[in-house]
């Protein structure tokens, strides 16, 4: 059986903003520097997003970022010199679980957030299209053996440009469940974004009917914010 704790699925309710796509008005885009004080006001929290999220108990790891290409990849290390801004979310209960990882990474200049974005979509564009991975059962983890499907698409919205890395976790028959994850990595001047929103599902295989447009209005909000 999975080791997840409490899970349940709940509707993202709080968000008023739609994501939507850039449009090209014929305005010139703001070059201008991002404060580490805007992104930070710019992240969800969880009052934000609905009444059943909230903060994680434990840590994560400041240095590394969340798994791109999934399966048993390593999540990356921080792309070096930039300050990190985090709000990682959660939501849990009894028929499957969300959660909603929020790093923005904010460097001096653009040079440098262009350096970042670089390796960042190097790390992806090396993603393998298809996955088997075995059962783990220690007393760290307690997962059942999975398929898990990535795929790679570009996004912009307002002046962010970068991609989406799409994930789908089906697995073992024995174990009905499955993982719908979407990785965004999206940049503007001197910020890289990477957004990463999870739901997992209980006794079902298919992917949720509202998982794009969740993931897309999380990511649209915080963009929208920064302005």
């Amino acid at each position: 059986m999975f080791r997840t704790g409490r899970v349940a699925v709940t509707a993202l309710c709080a968000l008023g903003l739609a994501a939507g796509c850039s449009s090209d008005d014929g305005e010139k885009p703001d070059t201008s520097n991002i404060s580490i004080t805007t992104m930070r006001g710019a992240l969800l929290q969880a009052a934000d997003v609905g009444p059943t999220w909230r903060a994680p108990e434990e840590s994560a790891d400041p240095d590394q970022l969340v798994s791109i290409c999934g399966g048993t990849t390593a999540a990356p290390e921080v792309p070096p010199g930039g300050q990190v801004v985090a709000s990682p979310l959660v939501d849990e209960g009894d028929k499957g679980a969300q959660t909603l990882e929020q790093i923005a990474l904010v460097y001096a200049d653009k040079a440098s957030a262009d350096a970042a974005m670089t390796g960042l979509k190097a790390i992806a564009d090396q993603c393998q299209g298809n996955l088997s991975v075995a059962a783990v059962e220690n007393d760290e983890r307690n997962e059942p053996a999975y398929t898990e499907t990535v795929q790679q698409q570009p996004l912009k919205q307002d002046n962010w440009a970068g991609f989406t890395v799409i994930r789908h976790k089906k697995y073992e028959a024995s174990h009905p469940g499955s993982a719908d994850t979407a990785v965004t990595v999206i940049q503007r001047t001197n910020v890289v974004l990477v957004d990463a929103y999870a739901i997992y599902q209980l006794n079902n295989a298919s992917t949720g009917s509202q998982f794009d447009a969740d993931w897309q209005k999380l990511v649209g909000t915080v963009v929208q914010r920064v302005g």
